[in-house]
């Protein structure tokens, strides 16, 4: 860790001597840093404020105070002055995929895209300097955006890409456009057309199909993996650079931990040798892949924690049902907007048993994906049975997404102890159309933050990246305004679910470090505590929530290292 401590300490000492930043560095000797700022916001409830923190070389906080005291105190620390800014606790996101957001680089970004012509341009552009025959993959697109809210179809790629397999996923990650180019690659591995012609669908997943039986080009949740079963490997090299990209994107949005949603063993071992050369400049939470081989390890090893204290590994990730967009959120009750279809469930209620009973045993956290009431009902059912007399303890287990819940089950979260790890932009996004896919009545308690916080239910908040924007300053926005970009809705987005200013930051700091088993090391600014905080030019909980949006992130700090310095304009 020296060496890139001292590379973040060139890379400080630099900005300031260019005047980028207001504030100085006094260059007095001693190994504990003073930092003096405008105000800084503890989210301590016995401290809430303070105008000073000192820590120690190993990033550790020894005390908060005024400026006067803390000086006092240490006579001979180094004085951290950043002027009249405003410092925060350092941001977690409490559900996001890291390798994915890196390899966003590197594919067609289809993101924000308002019509299939726009998409289309998008894929032009970048295939136009991919070698031949190289597959051309992407993410991103969302019909709902579009004009007609149809999902797309293999023929509206085949013009322009008549040769090139495409393979473009879909905003949530629970569809994927292909062309037939793709589709034949298929065929032609022996798969067969009973699996790509006829009425056949996968368990826990569907093909959308013509009036023919043949496949449109769509695969939806558990269909994907036909196509990506051809899709080339991802090298090593380029897994360990997406993680690279991935953290170093979340550090320069005032992120200092993550929790990676889905991770597989062969990732964590990425991870660990990038912890090991100390070049993770944040935390990361990370959540084994489902019932395989990375729940196995933590079951015959125990839970994992880095010496570095930058990665830990005692979650498991599981799949409930799909995404509400592609209508593979398991409901109760038919789509509104398509009679006969209720989604999908990704697991059974016998498969979801066995990997809560296995997680139990082995004492792992299990986060489980739900979005729709039928899903989020089969999964509190299962942690009921799970944890059994022990409900009642630590457990600390999470429902992701949480989107839809039936009235009756709204109440069980706080009442089994289960934490709702929910994505405020996910509801900005989506208000456009939700109400289409779930009428007026089941859209009164969807993306329900307000109700299940005053209910005794823990928020813990995130994005969801690469899904929305890695950027946590959008997730404080929705969860205030519940509006979208233009401020529209005016007044919000059903805004009786709307946080304050204190609680959507609370959700990106200590709720989101207790849902990690870190609330004693992250989350708060306590002595004793990391110096993990974020230096801010204007102050979140003074502003108007409609600012939230354009916070300006100044610099970064993780164990009281500058991990990101704004750039000098």
């Amino acid at each position: 860790m020296r060496a890139i401590h001292a590379i973040r300490g060139r890379l400080l000492v630099t900005a300031l001597a260019a005047c980028a930043l207001p504030w100085s560095l006094a260059s007095t000797a001693g190994e504990v840093t003073v930092l003096v700022a405008g105000r800084i916001h503890t989210m301590d409830d016995l401290n809430p404020r303070a105008q000073a923190m000192a820590f120690d070389s190993d990033g550790r906080i020894l005390a908060l105070g005024t400026r006067d005291a803390i000086k006092s105190q240490f006579p001979d620390g180094t004085v951290l002055d950043v002027g009249p800014t405003t410092v925060v606790p350092g941001l977690i996101d409490a559900h996001g995929h890291v390798a994915g957001l890196g390899l966003n680089a590197t594919r067609v970004d289809l993101a924000g895209t308002t019509s299939k012509q726009e998409a289309l341009q998008r894929l032009g552009d970048f295939a136009a300097n991919l070698p031949e025959g190289v597959w051309l993959l992407g993410r991103g697109w969302d019909q709902n955006r579009w004009e007609g809210k149809q999902f797309p179809t293999a023929a509206d790629l085949d013009t322009q890409f008549p040769d090139r397999p495409v393979w473009l996923r879909r905003v949530d990650g629970h569809a994927a456009w292909a062309n037939s180019a793709a589709m034949a690659l298929v065929l032609a591995g022996g798969k067969g057309k009973t699996d790509l012609i006829g009425d056949w669908q996968p368990e826990g997943g569907k093909i959308e199909r013509d009036a023919n039986g043949a496949p449109t080009g769509v695969f939806i949740d558990e269909a994907m993996g036909l196509v990506d079963a051809y899709v080339p490997d991802q090298e090593d090299e380029m897994v360990a650079q997406s993680l690279a990209l991935g953290m170093k994107a979340a550090v320069t949005h005032g992120l200092t931990g993550v929790h990676d949603a889905g991770v597989s063993l062969a990732t964590l071992g990425h991870y660990k040798r990038l912890a090991d050369r100390g070049e993770m400049p944040l935390r990361v939470h990370a959540m084994a892949d489902g019932d395989g081989d990375a729940l196995e390890m933590l079951c015959r090893e125990g839970l994992y924690t880095h010496q570095g204290g930058h990665l830990q590994m005692r979650a498991v990730k599981v799949f409930a049902d799909g995404a509400l967009g592609s209508r593979g959120a398991a409901l109760l009750t038919d789509y509104s907007d398509d009679p006969g279809n209720r989604g999908l469930m990704l697991a059974t209620a016998e498969q979801l048993a066995k990997v809560t009973d296995k997680a139990r045993r082995c004492d792992v956290q299990v986060a489980t994906h739900a979005i729709g009431d039928r899903g989020n009902r089969v999964v509190l059912d299962a942690y009921a049975r799970a944890l059994g007399n022990k409900v009642g303890g630590d457990h600390r287990w999470r429902i992701e997404h949480a989107q839809v819940l039936a009235p009756d089950d709204l109440p069980r979260l706080a009442s089994l102890g289960v934490i709702a790890s929910m994505q405020p932009t996910h509801a900005t996004s989506d208000m456009g159309w939700a109400g289409d896919r779930l009428g007026p009545e089941r859209i009164e308690h969807a993306y329900a933050w307000r109700e299940l916080r005053d209910s005794g239910a823990r928020l813990a908040l995130g994005s969801d990246f690469p899904v929305e924007s890695v950027d946590p300053r959008l997730g404080l926005y929705s969860a205030t305004t519940r509006s979208d970009a233009e401020g529209l809705p005016l007044g919000g987005w059903q805004p009786e679910e709307k946080l304050t200013a204190f609680e959507a930051l609370r959700g990106f700091t200590l709720d989101a470090a207790y849902a990690s088993f870190n609330e004693d090391e992250v989350g708060s600014l306590e002595v004793g505590k990391r110096a993990d905080f974020v230096v801010l030019a204007e102050d979140p909980l003074q502003i108007e929530p409609k600012e939230l949006r354009n916070l300006t992130v100044l610099a970064t700090y993780v164990d009281g290292d500058a991990v990101y310095i704004r750039p000098i304009e």
